[in-house]
């Protein structure tokens, strides 16, 4: 006979599962190239890949020699691949520094070499190099911007191309006549390609003007400098037919999907049935999280569309709209709101996440949430609403002792969703 864990550890361990199912220990050794006749070399941006050149290197039998840039406080030791930190969400002077040694080290590549490309969540920020005449404090300020906007992460990444020397194409581009090859860990809805990073080794279709658009769009304040990169069409990125990128291939190693299947097996194991609701949904987290309230009442109250115990599982990237000033994230914001949606309602829990253990721009990776959630944050003076007009979802779970913490998992996969019916 089955025993169902408690409502919080049996969240708790299948967040672990989701997390555990991405990490490149597992996903990099199936994927790796035969043996060049040339050099190997190693590149990389995100915040799993330090721990992707890791596991190259425990797998690898021949040479080879490398660079990749991960976010502060993610690095893991390795002998010949060198590992540098840099910031992320908002960009500094040693992800440039990076990012141009990494052009400087796949100059003058020969057609015997191969370049393997460790790609994960992260590398957009961190893989920062400005085309000629942006500075880095334009590309910080358009950063915050665009994590300010409401855009969706691919509309950001769209943005980013057209104003990066390496970004778009450019990097594999760089490379040629060497064969690429990429191996990426997805963090994007739709596992789309191009906005993994924002496409360092992929052929980019969109132009300098959809760029504009989405600026437009929002009503972003660009600098000068930035809006004429744009304007001019100076910004634009490697387009995939480009005669640079013929020897290039890149190979999905780990995925949103696939982390919420291994947390769907833990919920199996446990005697509850799990449903899958999607692995990309998009919108305001706030949005989301009313959605999702409405579909956990209607499983309790009328047994549709599924009957309980069950759990629903979801992945993908919301955004939040900034217009408070408190200490916030995509989940913990999303949580939020499914709780004031839930209003207390016995027999529901949940727990939302960022798989790479940052939400927002804390060391905080989401929360869960309990039937009592919204009476003990009363019984603190915490007005629930109030905490969401003021996107402050981590000072509110922290308050109440409720927040997730990982430390740095070592990869990315996007958010995790886990809201269980008993």
């Amino acid at each position: 006979m089955t025993t169902t864990p408690a409502p919080r550890a049996l969240l708790q361990a299948m967040f672990q599962a989701a997390i555990e199912a991405a990490q490149p220990s597992h996903c990099i050794p199936p994927h790796l190239p035969a043996a060049p006749k040339g050099r190997l070399i190693v590149i990389g941006a995100g915040k799993a890949s330090a721990a992707m050149a890791q596991a190259v290197e425990q797998h690898w039998p021949g040479p080879l020699s490398g660079l990749v840039v991960t976010r502060y406080g993610y690095a893991v030791p390795c002998e010949r691949i060198e590992i540098v930190e840099a910031s992320h969400p908002v960009p500094d002077a040693a992800g440039m520094q990076a990012a141009q040694r990494m052009l400087e080290l796949v100059a003058n590549l020969q057609a015997d070499d191969t370049v393997l490309c460790l790609i994960s969540g992260g590398g957009s920020s961190l893989l920062a190099l400005p085309l000629d005449g942006i500075s880095l404090e334009d590309k910080q300020a358009l950063n915050r911007a665009l994590l300010a906007s409401g855009a969706t992460i691919g509309e950001m990444n769209c943005v980013r191309r057209h104003l990066s020397a390496i970004k778009g194409g450019r990097l594999a581009a760089a490379c040629h006549p060497a064969q690429v090859i990429t191996l990426a860990i997805s963090d994007v809805p739709g596992d789309k390609l191009g906005d993994i990073a924002s496409g360092p080794t992929v052929g980019d279709a969109t132009t300098c003007e959809d760029a504009l658009a989405i600026v437009r769009r929002y009503g972003m304040d660009l600098p000068d400098s930035l809006r004429a990169v744009l304007e001019s069409g100076r910004g634009e990125s490697v387009k995939p037919d480009d005669p640079r990128l013929a020897r290039t291939r890149t190979t999905l190693i780990a995925t949103p999907q696939m982390a919420l299947e291994a947390a769907a097996a833990v919920a199996r194991v446990a005697g509850v049935t799990p449903y899958i609701l999607g692995d990309s949904l998009e919108g305001e987290a706030r949005d989301v999280g009313k959605v999702m309230a409405g579909i956990a009442l209607q499983t309790v109250m009328r047994g549709q569309p599924f009957p309980a115990p069950c759990v629903l599982l979801s992945g993908g990237e919301t955004t939040v709209t900034v217009r408070g000033n408190g200490r916030g994230g995509r989940n913990v914001e999303f949580l939020l709101a499914l709780g004031i949606a839930l209003d207390g309602h016995e027999g529901i829990h949940a727990l939302a996440g960022d798989t790479d253990g940052v939400d927002g721009q804390e060391d905080i990776a989401g929360a869960v949430l309990a039937p009592d959630t919204l009476q003990r944050a009363w019984d603190l003076a915490i007005r629930p609403r109030d905490s969401l007009d003021n996107n402050d979802g981590h000072g509110f779970f922290q308050a109440l002792g409720d927040s997730v913490i990982t430390g740095p998992t070592l990869t990315n996969v996007n958010d995790f969703r886990a809201i269980l019916i008993t």
